[in-house]
Parts: C-alpha cells; sequence; structure tokens
C-alpha cells in the first residue's frame, strides 16, 4: 500500500498549535515515514490543486486562513474528493462568560462557526473523555476520537532539572484567562505568607506586560489602541494575590516588581515571591524548575469541565507534586492522598473541594511545608500516573492507528 498523504494545519505556533497538531504530527512524519506522509502548513493555498493529492486534512481552526464561507467550500469539495477531513477541538465552542475573549467570540459567532465544521467533517478528535461525550450529547456527533495532550518525553524542557531551596515553593505557571481560578488561592497565599514566612515561597511564572487595550473616543466615534500599561494587566492582578498587595515585599524589592522589566535581574532567590517572565513555547515549562509543588486552581464550570488536564500532566512530567481544584477535568487523573483528614496510599495529589476554597488551599500548603517528604512521593506517583498514558510516544501510536484505520 502507498503512504498515506496527511496536510496538517495548526492554528498557531504556540500552546493550542504545538500540543494539538505541531508536535503529534511532526513526531508521526518523524518516526512513521515508512507508512505515513505529513506536510504541515500555516498559510494553505485555497486551490484544489494544493490540496489533491492529500488523503487526509487535519485541522484545528480552518482549512484556509480566509473566511468562514471559503472553509465550508473547501470542507464540502475535500469530502467530495474523498480526502478525509479532521477537525480537532481542544475547548467546548461557546466560552465561559468570565472567560476575557467572550464578547469577542459572541460577536463574531465563533462557536456558531465551530459547529457549523464540526457537523460537516468526517471525523472530530478532541482531549478528554468529558469533552468527547460533551460532543456527542450536546451536537450528536459520534465520529468522535480521544488524544490527549501528549509531552515528548525527549523535549529538554520537560527533563526536569529542578533547582535547590531550603523553602518550599508553590509555583503557577500558565496563561491570561485565568484571574478566576487563581482567586481561589487569595487565602490560602496570605494564611502560608503569615504563619510560615520564613521557609516558603511562591512563584508566578509566565509573567508578560504586552498587549493592547482599545479605547473609544465619544467626540470622534472612533476607536484606537494603545500599548497596555503593565497595571493594567491582568498579571498585574496575578502578582497582587501572590505578595499579598505587596506586603511581603521589603520596599526595594516591591520598586523593582513595579518597574517591569526582566534586567537587571534582582536577587530574588530567598524572596517569599518570584517572578518568573514568559517564555518562548519551547521553554516554557523550564519554569517548572523553580518550585516544588504545583497549584492548579479551577473554577468549577461546565466550559471548565471540558478543558483538557494539561496542566495535571506538565507537572507529571516533571515530577510535581500538586494541589489542584477537586473538579472535572482535575478529577479524571488525580486521587486524593487526604481524604477526611485520612491519608490514601495511592493519591497523587492533595485536591481541593470548591466549598472548601476558603481553607483547604491553605491546609493542604500547611501540610506540605510540615511533611516535606510527602512532596516527593507525591510527585513520584504522580509521574507515574502520566508518563505512558500521556507520553507522545504512546498517543502518537494510537493516532497512527486511526489514520490507518479511516483511510481503508
Amino acid at each position: 500500500m502507498s503512504k498515506i498523504k496527511v496536510l496538517a494545519i495548526p492554528s498557531d505556533k504556540f500552546g493550542v498549535g504545538k500540543f494539538r497538531i505541531l508536535d503529534p504530527f511532526i513526531y508521526i512524519g518523524d518516526n512513521y515515514s515508512d507508512e505515513i506522509h505529513v506536510d504541515i502548513s500555516f498559510n494553505p493555498e485555497d486551490n484544489d490543486n494544493f490540496f489533491k493529492d492529500y488523503n487526509v486534512v487535519v485541522f484545528h481552526s480552518f482549512v484556509v486562513p480566509t473566511t468562514h464561507e471559503a472553509n465550508i467550500a473547501r470542507i464540502k469539495w475535500l469530502k467530495e474528493k474523498g480526502i478525509k477531513t479532521i477537525m480537532d477541538i481542544d475547548d467546548l465552542w461557546f466560552v465561559d462568560m468570565r472567560h476575557p475573549m467572550y464578547h469577542q467570540v459572541k460577536e463574531h459567532k465563533v462557536g456558531e462557526k465551530k459547529i457549523e465544521m464540526l457537523k460537516l467533517v468526517d471525523h472530530i478528535t478532541t482531549t478528554t473523555p468529558i469533552f468527547a461525550n460533551t460532543i456527542k450529547e450536546k451536537l450528536s456527533l459520534k465520529n468522535t476520537t480521544i488524544f490527549p495532550n501528549a509531552i515528548n518525553e525527549e523535549e529538554s524542557q520537560f527533563q526536569p532539572k529542578p533547582f535547590k531551596s531550603d523553602k518550599v515553593r508553590f509555583g503557577w505557571l500558565g496563561g491570561s484567562s485565568h484571574l478566576y481560578d487563581i482567586e481561589l488561592l487569595k487565602n490560602g497565599i496570605s494564611s502560608i505568607q503569615h504563619e510560615k514566612p520564613d521557609n516558603t515561597q511562591f512563584v508566578l511564572c509566565g509573567f508578560d506586560t504586552r498587549g493592547t487595550v482599545s479605547e473609544f473616543n465619544s467626540e470622534t466615534q472612533q476607536v484606537s489602541q494603545r500599548p497596555i500599561k503593565p497595571e493594567e494587566t491582568v498579571w498585574y492582578k496575578y502578582e497582587q494575590i501572590f505578595t499579598d498587595n505587596y506586603r511581603v515585599t521589603n520596599r526595594s524589592y516591591e520598586n523593582y516588581l513595579k518597574s517591569f522589566t526582566p534586567s537587571p535581574e534582582y536577587k530574588d532567590e530567598n524572596e517569599m515571591y518570584r517572578r518568573r517572565w514568559t517564555l518562548d513555547v519551547s521553554k516554557y515549562a523550564i519554569n517548572y524548575n523553580y518550585f516544588d509543588v504545583s497549584l492548579a486552581p479551577l473554577i468549577e464550570s461546565h466550559f471548565n469541565a471540558n478543558k483538557s488536564q494539561l496542566k495535571v500532566i506538565e507537572a507529571g512530567f516533571h515530577k510535581k507534586a500538586i494541589i489542584a481544584s477537586n473538579v472535572k477535568p482535575y478529577n479524571l487523573d488525580l486521587i486524593s492522598a487526604v481524604d477526611n483528614g485520612q491519608f490514601n496510599n495511592k493519591g497523587n495529589a492533595l485536591l481541593v473541594d470548591p466549598n472548601r476554597n476558603h481553607k483547604e488551599w491553605g491546609k493542604h500548603m500547611k501540610r506540605l511545608v510540615d511533611n516535606p517528604n510527602m512532596i516527593e512521593d507525591l510527585g513520584n506517583r504522580l509521574y507515574e500516573t502520566v508518563k505512558d498514558k500521556f507520553s507522545l510516544k504512546n498517543v502518537c501510536k494510537d493516532r497512527v492507528e486511526f489514520l490507518k484505520s479511516i483511510t481503508k
């Protein structure tokens, strides 16, 4: 049989593009080249000749980077020619009202457009059984296959090289859409900073002051954009929570932090709080080396329940202990090591029930400060949970079998 020719179309080069399209299909192209040929295109040409020689077209957000109508027409053409179409989706089509993109998604009818494409393609791939069930129940689509987000353990940023410290360091690593989640940590962080000031540290990773703000001029009726001020960013709000509104920083360090510049570097190794600036997608996970315990707060909602558990997976490959919200999707893989005050030897995490956010974050943090051996034990158990199930090598093996099955 001739090779299966696959065209993979990432939506970007960042988080979604990396984990859902780039990493898996680069791996497949490199390691299954005898059976499958993979081309990756960020900017496909909207003409028949560009697509005609492929057996499979897999995409995340678009087939052609033009209009929605052009995408619908192109998907229909591909199907008419017998070219299998796969749409990958990793988030619910309608975002939560708390999401910073809510109004934009609603205005541009992004959800409706995604649904139209999902109902048209031959196959859908997604991240978790929870989201797969949502697609089947809400859209009556049974052509859905699960391929979880996966880690390439050969990628240097996912090979643990932790920096040593005498402090127990609690860290959060993520993006700019998590203010409501991070607010869940407020009481816990404050209590530990005041109860255990000498032997704890909180690390905020991914700090970023880039972006723009839209302004409306009522006199001219014009909308203009300007660079966002650091004090207007969500990261400034995050940092206020991580520093108890800068009350745990001395005047010199506070002034440095509020200069919002990564250089010259401040010797912050022994401070109660550390800021780690955003890194490129090929390096961002290096920041896991700066803390011992990963914090994973998540508001309980339908939108969040259908997200991926990537934060759990990343922490596991870095052998980090994790304190996480006891909500979907995190509790797909996490088992609490403490249940009603009793230790569970099968547990791989400390979980916070949503109705106990006000006190359990601090309680679990204190438990790890007082029992530092538990940090290593939980990290090792989490690693054992994720190392095979979420290995890129294993997930890509399943993807290859799937590609073969749909092109017979």
